[in-house]
């Protein structure tokens, strides 16, 4: 038990380190000087990895939605909710940060780019997952139906975020004909800042799913001592 409980404070320790480190980096170290980005540069380190981490805690979830589905174990579908919402947090966070990159390179908070529109309807394809888990009273009929959701809204998550927009014309990056960070601007400066981000931020995602589902796990237990007595 002492093993696992310093496995557990490696990996937290870890995840402190990269994101005090990419947040003093981000905001301190020198990066290319771009025409139009300039400064927004530094939007790389924290709305490209808030994204990649999105989608890894998603698909986490996703994964375990269908164990749930082969196994019937609640256990998974706690997994599944928690990494769902700790993912669309970072969602938000992901087109807020967009939001700011974008008011000062494109001229808008908003532009109806389509990288923007299928970012907002990917989020709102989870917002309706959550709101279907709130509807339903009965526990397992939630977990299996929710399930099945979840599986769905994460194979829409791809065509909307990586298909469609590179399919018609935008002004993201690695969209619509325009080149992605990689190609032009990602030298070794911003890369000594931008995979510790990826790997910070994501395990941020997993360090906050996981609280969740030991703090769910605890009320379970409270609820079933309850009822013992």
């Amino acid at each position: 038990m002492a093993k696992l409980n310093s496995k557990h404070v490696i990996w937290k320790l870890l995840a402190s380190l990269l994101l005090f480190y990419t947040i003093i980096g981000g905001l301190m170290m020198e990066v290319p000087r771009l025409p139009i980005l300039n400064e927004t540069i530094r939007a790389l380190y924290f709305h490209v990895p808030m994204w990649f981490g999105m989608i890894i805690l998603l698909l986490i979830s996703a994964v375990y939605s269908i164990r749930y589905l082969n196994k019937d174990d609640q256990a998974y579908d706690d997994i599944a909710v928690e990494f769902a919402n700790a993912g669309v947090i970072f969602g938000v966070l992901g087109i807020v940060t967009g939001m700011i990159w974008a008011q000062f390179t494109w001229g808008a908070w908003w532009s109806g780019d389509p990288k923007q529109n299928g970012s907002a309807i990917a989020l709102m394809t989870y917002f309706a997952y959550f709101i279907l888990r709130n509807s339903l009273s009965d526990q397992q009929q939630k977990a299996r139906i929710s399930a099945i959701y979840n599986i769905f809204a994460f194979a829409t998550l791809i065509p909307l975020l990586f298909i469609l927009p590179r399919l018609t014309d935008s002004l993201h990056p690695g969209n619509g004909g325009n080149p992605g960070f990689n190609a032009y601007d990602m030298d070794s400066k911003l890369r000594l800042v931008f995979y510790p981000a990826v790997i910070g931020w994501t395990l941020l995602g997993v360090w906050i799913a996981s609280l969740r589902i030991r703090i769910k796990r605890l009320k379970s237990d409270m609820n079933d001592l309850e009822y013992q007595r």
